[in-house]
């Protein structure tokens, strides 16, 4: 198919980021940019602050956002609250907590990984143990993935967090809502996390460009307390009134636009509808996939039902089947983009993303469409998967 040709309709998107943005976020995206003391950048700049500590259900938390996507936002995490040479503890969830690991140790601190067994979520009891373990309190932190994209696994923060406190370990509890944020129940609050960090591209509806932190009292000591050299990411600079001082320089109007009508989409559906509009929509994917899985070929990742997750699913695929060839057919011959495997699972999946501004109508396209692809692969799949999605949507 020749790249530059117009295709019809719109490409169905179904990677777990970016995601579809909403006609809404769009239009609020097409102002013009505003001078620096105007009032209504302030406005703006509120908004989205007040926006993510009620999505966040935090009452006082300072948030930091930041023009840059997830990992700037890890940086952001580590720089303000690892000293180089202090030591964090990072569950393993597979590809993403090994990253923010190799990117905390690229910036000079050590890493304690618990194992991570493929399919499964964080080990808490592992947890507890290394915490235990650690008898001189070096741990500054627990760095948890919540919902890691690659593996398509939502871990329990609640059992972390009764994990630290058993060990009787003073590690604060920092928690990547990346993938989760927008999708899965999340209260920063009464889950006991000191640090949050998200990005904007996937459950906010909102084009790559926004990361975020939210650090309660006892994170902004430890970043007060900091030595290590910062400054365009250094929280403490950025607790300002000033819109120049809270972005070290320019804000990202256009973007903080965007987020700001995304979140009062998500709140003019209310947060409660949101959860379970995605809890449908995954129970429809995994209907889908549990038919799939009866010629052999296919099978879930993540091995228990409870954990996986509401924002994308991956699907592994026996040996000889090549997922790349599948997402390629896919997107060129059925307008349907999906994605793959990363990191360890690189060729040995395939994932389907079905968060953000999403509908029943959408899963029920994109899974038609990777159904079509597996036919011109000649992937062997169990019949009747659409009719089972769609009795998934008609029971609720």
């Amino acid at each position: 198919m020749n790249p530059s040709s117009r295709i019809p309709g719109h490409l169905f998107l179904h990677a777990p980021g970016p995601t579809h943005v909403p006609d809404e976020v769009l239009h609020a995206m097409s102002r013009q940019p505003m001078d620096m003391a105007d009032r209504r950048l302030d406005l703006t700049i509120a908004a989205c602050e007040k926006g993510l500590r009620r999505l966040l259900h935090t009452e006082a938390a300072d948030i930091f956002l930041y023009a840059a996507n997830g990992h700037g936002a890890w940086e952001a995490v580590i720089v303000n609250l690892v000293e180089p040479g202090q030591s964090v503890l990072v569950p393993g969830t597979g590809h993403f907590s090994e990253a923010w690991a190799l990117q905390t140790q690229a910036m000079g601190g050590q890493v304690v990984r618990t194992p991570w067994t493929e399919g499964l979520p964080i080990d808490a009891d592992a947890v507890q143990a290394a915490l235990r373990a650690d008898t001189d309190r070096s741990i500054v932190a627990v760095f948890a993935v919540h919902t890691d994209t690659a593996s398509g696994i939502t871990s329990d923060i609640a059992a972390l967090r009764t994990a630290i406190d058993a060990a009787g370990h003073p590690a604060l509890l920092v928690v990547d809502v990346v993938a989760s944020l927008g999708v899965t129940p999340f209260a920063m609050d009464a889950l006991g996390v000191n640090v949050v960090l998200g990005a904007s591209q996937k459950g906010l509806m909102c084009p790559p460009g926004l990361g975020f932190a939210a650090a309660d009292r006892r994170a902004m000591a430890v970043c007060e307390r900091n030595s290590s050299p910062r400054f365009y990411w250094d929280w403490r600079m950025r607790l300002s009134d000033l819109s120049y001082r809270k972005f070290c320089g320019t804000p990202p109007q256009t973007l903080l636009m965007g987020l700001e009508a995304a979140l009062g989409l998500i709140f003019q559906e209310g947060v409660e509808q949101v959860v379970r509009r995605h809890r449908l929509m995954a129970s429809m994917v995994h209907a889908a996939i549990a038919r799939w899985s009866e010629a052999g070929a296919l099978d879930f990742f993540g091995t228990q039902a409870g954990s996986r997750s509401d924002s994308v699913t991956a699907i592994t695929v026996a040996a000889g089947i090549d997922p790349e060839a599948l997402r390629t057919v896919a997107r060129e011959r059925f307008q349907v983009a999906i994605a793959g495997g990363l990191g360890p699972l690189s060729g040995r999946v395939f994932r389907i993303g079905h968060l953000g501004d999403i509908n029943a109508p959408m899963i029920l396209g994109c899974l038609a469409g990777v159904e079509a692809a597996m036919r011109v692969q000649n992937i062997p799949f169990g019949a009747g998967a659409i009719q089972d999605a769609v009795a998934c949507l008609a029971r609720g």
